[in-house]
């Protein structure tokens, strides 16, 4: 008989596989800075991420980004590949974030799933990611990882609809809304590392 999506995820807490991880599992979550790296991770690997966000010490604000022109911008996240495409997306999305919503923090109160999807370069994970660990909703994330996990579970679906409807079945009546956050944002990061370790 197949899992449930709430047997994996206790499952995958019994293995204690964020104990050296940040609260959220995304670093500096509840931050711009996610919004810049769940862009930035987009075919590239966390490690180069790392060192984009590094260059961009002192600008992982959304007012202090706005300042940033397209070239340095280019340069600073250089590690991160495809920076050609990903700058003028990253700076659009900035401008559109302050226009719509004026701020950071008002953003992060009334996002919604589908003004993400209409944003240039932005896919249904990235803006899972950016609703889960940058916006603090209760979304969860579909990923790479997540496919392979229930892969090996002998579960597989075909389109991200499914997986996600599947990933978030059964939580709803567990958790509150405040609570259910927090265990999808554990729930994801418990799969990257648990693939992680699997691949060592």
């Amino acid at each position: 008989m197949k899992k449930s999506s709430l047997e994996i995820y206790q499952f995958l807490k019994s293995k204690n596989l964020l104990e050296n991880s940040p609260p959220l599992w995304w670093p500096n979550a509840g931050s711009f800075e996610v919004v810049v790296s769940a862009i930035l991770t987009q075919n590239t690997t966390w490690k180069n991420v790392e060192k984009s966000l590094q260059n961009l010490e002192g600008y992982l604000e959304l007012e202090s980004f706005l300042t940033l022109d397209e070239e340095s911008l280019k340069e600073k996240i250089r590690p991160s590949g495809f920076y050609n495409q990903k700058a003028p997306r990253l700076l659009a999305l900035a401008e559109n974030i302050e226009r719509e919503f004026k701020s950071f923090e008002k953003f992060q109160q009334s996002v919604e799933r589908a003004w993400l999807l209409e944003q240039k370069g932005i896919g249904q994970e990235s803006a899972d990611a950016i609703l889960c660990y940058g916006a603090l909703q209760a979304e969860m994330v579909v990923d790479t990882y997540t496919k392979r996990l229930l892969k090996s579970f002998e579960i597989e679906f075909k389109s991200y609809g499914e997986y996600k409807s599947f990933l978030e079945s059964g939580f709803h009546e567990m958790y509150n809304e405040k609570e259910l956050h927090r265990v999808f944002a554990h729930y994801h990061g418990m799969i990257v590392e648990y693939n992680k370790q699997k691949t060592l």
